[in-house]
C-alpha cells in the first residue's frame, strides 16, 4: 500500500466556523494585518504555529486525571524527570512553563553585556532574551540552509569553519555556550546531521565552550537522521535521539512541541552549579523546583507526550504529510522551501511576491492574502520578526523572508491538508495583486507578536 494513513483514530472534535472572503478582509484591517491579533475562531485553519496546538492522545488525557498537585515532591514530577533523564541522559532536570521561560533562566545567568551565543539559527524568543541580557547571538547556519529553493539534506546545519572564525575574532572567553536548534525553525524546519553535531561538539570541546541543544523537535530530526544519515537506518529514533543529546552540556525545550503538550518546558544539565543557579532563578520566577510553574497534570501529560513522540509510525506521517504539501506546491510553480522541513511547511516570499521590496515585508504581505483566500493563519519568518534598524531607521533585512505554516501535530486530517494546499495554489495565480505593508505601531523587542501594519495602496 502507497498510502500512509494518519496512526490514529479521532475521539473528540472541534468545531470550524465558517467566515467568507469579505468578513476576512474585514477581520484582517481590524487586526491592522498582523495574523497575532485575529481571534481563533476567525480561523479556518490555524498553521500559526504548532507550539501548544498538537492533540493530546487518551493516554495523556488519562495521565492528566492522575496529575498530582502537590506543592513539593509531586509524584508526576518524579515521572517526568525520570522520563526526560532517559531521553537526554542529563542529570538536573529543571521543569518550567514553556521554553522560554528556560531560555530566560538560562541566559540571565550566562549571558551579559561583551558576551555572544553562536547558534545554527536562534529562533525570536531565544534571540530576545538573549538580547534581553545584554548579549549577542549570532546565527552561523550553513550556506546551503540560505538558500530555500535548492535541496539539501541537513540544511539546518551550523557552519564549522565560521564558528572557528567567530570564536578566533571574539574570544572563546566571550561565548559561555553554543546551542543548536533541532530541527532549525527559523531556517525553514530543516534537520541538522549528527555528524554536524559531532563537529560542533569537538570545536566547542577544543575551546572549552559549552555545547547546548534546543530540543523544541529533537524526534523530528532524529527521524530526518534515521532517513537521511549513513549508519542510522537500522537505529531506532530513540536510539538516535540518546547519541544526539550525549554530545551535549545541557538543554532547553518548548514541552509544546514534540511532546505534544499544551504547555510546558524544561532544562536539562549536567553541570550541578548551573544547575543550582538555574533552580534558585526558578524558585523566583517560575515556582518550586519540582512543578517550574506547571501543574501535575500537564508534567504527566507531557512525560507520556516524550514517550509517544519517538514512535516511528507516527513521526512518518508527520514528516510524509510536510512533504505532501511541498511536493503539490513545487509541481504547481510555488517557491518554498525543498526538501520539506519537519513540522511545517516555508513559502518563499521574496520569490512569490518578487514586486514587493523588503522594507514592505512581502512575508507579512502574503500571510494576510492566505487569511483572505483561505481563512488560513500562518507567520512571517523574514524582516518582521528579524530585522532590525541601522543608525539611519534604515530596515537591515533578515536573512530570508519566509512564511511558515506550521502543522499542529494530530489535529488536521488529508482534506485539511489539500484545503491548504489548493488556497497557496491559488494566491500564487493572484499574487501581483497582493500589495505591500507599512509599519505604523511596533514595539522594540518581538515586535511580529503586537505590530500594527497597514496597507500600502
Amino acid at each position: 500500500m502507497n498510502t500512509i494513513i494518519e496512526p490514529f483514530k479521532i475521539k473528540s472534535v472541534e468545531p470550524i466556523y465558517f467566515t467568507t472572503p469579505e468578513e476576512r478582509i474585514r477581520i484582517l484591517e481590524e487586526a491592522f494585518y498582523n495574523p497575532f491579533l485575529i481571534a481563533a475562531k476567525d480561523v479556518l485553519i490555524d498553521l500559526l504555529t504548532d507550539s501548544g496546538t498538537s492533540a493530546m492522545s487518551s493516554h495523556q488525557w488519562a495521565g492528566i486525571m492522575e496529575g498530582d498537585e502537590s506543592y513539593a515532591g509531586s509524584e508526576s514530577f518524579f515521572h517526568f524527570e525520570k522520563t526526560v533523564k532517559e531521553i537526554t541522559g542529563m542529570t538536573y532536570i529543571i521543569p518550567t512553563h514553556q521554553g522560554r521561560a528556560a531560555e530566560k533562566i538560562l541566559f540571565s545567568i550566562t549571558g551579559g553585556k561583551g558576551k555572544f551565543i553562536v547558534s545554527n539559527t536562534l529562533f525570536d524568543t531565544t534571540r530576545a532574551n538573549i538580547e534581553f541580557s545584554g548579549a549577542e547571538g549570532i546565527d552561523l547556519l550553513c550556506a546551503e540552509g540560505k538558500l530555500p529553493e535548492i535541496p539539501a539534506p541537513f540544511k539546518g546545519n551550523m557552519d564549522i569553519d565560521a564558528l572557528k572564525k567567530v570564536i578566533s575574532e571574539k574570544g572563546a572567553a566571550n561565548i559561555p555556550l553554543c546551542i543548536i536548534t533541532v530541527t532549525n525553525n527559523s531556517g525553514g524546519g530543516q534537520p541538522v546531521s549528527m555528524q554536524n553535531i559531532k563537529e560542533v561538539k569537538k570545536v566547542c570541546t577544543e575551546h572549552n565552550i559549552p555545547l547546548f541543544i534546543d530540543a523544541c523537535r529533537f524526534a523530528e530530526n532524529c527521524y530526518f537522521i534515521k532517513l537521511r544519515e549513513k549508519g542510522y537506518s537500522d537505529k531506532s529514533v530513540r536510539e538516535i535521539a540518546k547519541e544526539l543529546f550525549s554530545y551535549a552540556d545541557g538543554s532547553t525545550m518548548s514541552a509544546k512541541k514534540d511532546a505534544f503538550a499544551n504547555i510546558g518546558g524544561f532544562l536539562a544539565l549536567h553541570n550541578i552549579e548551573l544547575a543550582e543557579q538555574c533552580r534558585n532563578l526558578l524558585i523566583i520566577t517560575e515556582g518550586f523546583p519540582t512543578y517550574g510553574g506547571l501543574a501535575g497534570r500537564d508534567l504527566e501529560a507531557i512525560s507520556i507526550g516524550l514517550n509517544e513522540v519517538m514512535e516511528e509510525h507516527y513521526l512518518q506521517y508527520r514528516i510524509r504529510s510536510i512533504e505532501y504539501i511541498t511536493e503539490k506546491l513545487v509541481a504547481a510553480g510555488v517557491p518554498v522551501m525543498q526538501p520539506a522541513g519537519g513540522h511545517a511547511v516555508y513559502l518563499d516570499a521574496k520569490k512569490f511576491l518578487p514586486h514587493i521590496p523588503v522594507d514592505q515585508y512581502p512575508g507579512q504581505a502574503l500571510v494576510g492574502a492566505l487569511y483572505i483566500e483561505g481563512g488560513i493563519r500562518g507567520v512571517e519568518i523574514g524582516s518582521l520578526m528579524f530585522g532590525k534598524y541601522d543608525s539611519t531607521k534604515k530596515l537591515i533585512p533578515a536573512q530570508m523572508e519566509l512564511v511558515r505554516l506550521a502543522v499542529p501535530r494530530r489535529v488536521y486530517t488529508q482534506s485539511h491538508i489539500d484545503y491548504v494546499t489548493e488556497v497557496i495554489i491559488e494566491v500564487f495565480k493572484k499574487r501581483n495583486r497582493i500589495k505591500g505593508l507599512q509599519i505604523i505601531e511596533e514595539s522594540p523587542m518581538l515586535r511580529h507578536f503586537t505590530a500594527k501594519l497597514k496597507s500600502i495602496q
